[in-house]
């Protein structure tokens, strides 16, 4: 049975006995081992005023326990003591203050018989350490104070800083990885630039003279190749121009060799190529055998 089920018990059992109304009372149940367990009735009025009291002195007490308590329990018999000054008696079933008539009619006229000092403060030293009945439960339970616990702090404090650390390792070695990726990827980029270069060449930069022998390949400017690209894409726009001539010059310009079968159409291919995005330069054109013939200087603009 659960320590709420005895209460509620032994609450039964009080309400039965007792005159005084069950919600006036404090009921507390103790152990002494055995299959009979102690109760103890006491007006919580009282119980408060006691506490009141000793808060009042600076005193918390951890147990409260009544004085018939603090005497042995007889097998037989009665034993009487005054472990607080007054006289109380303790039997096998019960413990109450003595009081002659009280004592007498619980006793069943058998006399208790008397403990001596060194008994009685055996016994007291023995139920302090360890009392059969504490008053002190239920809803005058002492409050437990809890200390913190600086050992607990401080292998928190370690193990938290050890969490942090291997966090700290994880991300330094992913680092790590990424920086080793990263060059062992930019390590392959210039061994693959670096077949780019003619045979021989001592590798410095790979960026930069792929960058050079790209333009010593397609020519200064927008380059050879595109030049001349768009120039004949201009060239096939205009029916009767021919280029009989074409030489690209190191900056990046183009002299062109022009014949036309009218004198209008020279003007006509300038036009166009300017439309085209190109600066032109023409010479003077001259007719001869039925043609017109003379030279045109394009350049990117």
């Amino acid at each position: 049975m659960c320590s709420s089920d005895l209460v509620a018990a032994a609450r039964l059992v009080v309400a039965e006995a007792s005159a005084t109304p069950l919600g006036e009372l404090h009921v507390a149940i103790g152990d002494e081992g055995s299959a009979d367990r102690p109760i103890g009735v006491v007006a919580a009025a009282s119980m408060r005023e006691w506490l009141v009291s000793l808060a009042g002195a600076g005193i918390d007490p951890s147990s409260m326990i009544p004085a018939p308590m603090l005497l042995p329990r007889p097998e037989e018999g009665y034993l009487r003591a005054r472990p607080a000054g007054e006289a109380v008696v303790r039997g096998p079933a019960v413990a109450f203050a003595d009081e002659a008539r009280l004592t007498e009619l619980i006793t069943g006229g058998i006399d208790p018989v008397d403990m001596d000092r060194d008994a009685l403060a055996r016994s007291l030293v023995l139920n302090a350490a360890n009392p059969a009945l504490d008053l002190r439960q239920g809803m005058f339970a002492r409050r437990r104070r809890r200390a913190l616990d600086w050992a607990l702090v401080r292998r928190l404090a370690m193990l938290a800083g050890a969490i942090l650390l291997v966090t700290l390792a994880i991300d330094v070695v992913r680092i790590a990885k990424y920086s080793f990726g990263a060059d062992a990827i930019i390590a392959r980029a210039d061994a693959v630039g670096a077949t780019g270069l003619p045979r021989g060449e001592t590798v410095t930069d790979v960026d930069r003279q792929l960058a050079e022998r790209l333009s010593s390949v397609r020519g200064p400017g927008a380059g050879f190749t595109i030049t001349a690209a768009a120039v004949y894409a201009v060239v096939r726009t205009v029916p009767g121009v021919e280029l009989s001539g074409l030489d690209f010059s190191p900056n990046g310009s183009m002299r062109l060799t022009v014949t036309a079968t009218r004198e209008s159409l020279p003007t006509d291919l300038k036009r166009a190529l300017e439309a085209a995005g190109f600066a032109v330069t023409a010479s003077v054109f001259t007719a001869s055998g039925g043609r017109v013939t003379g030279e045109m200087t394009v350049t990117r603009s």
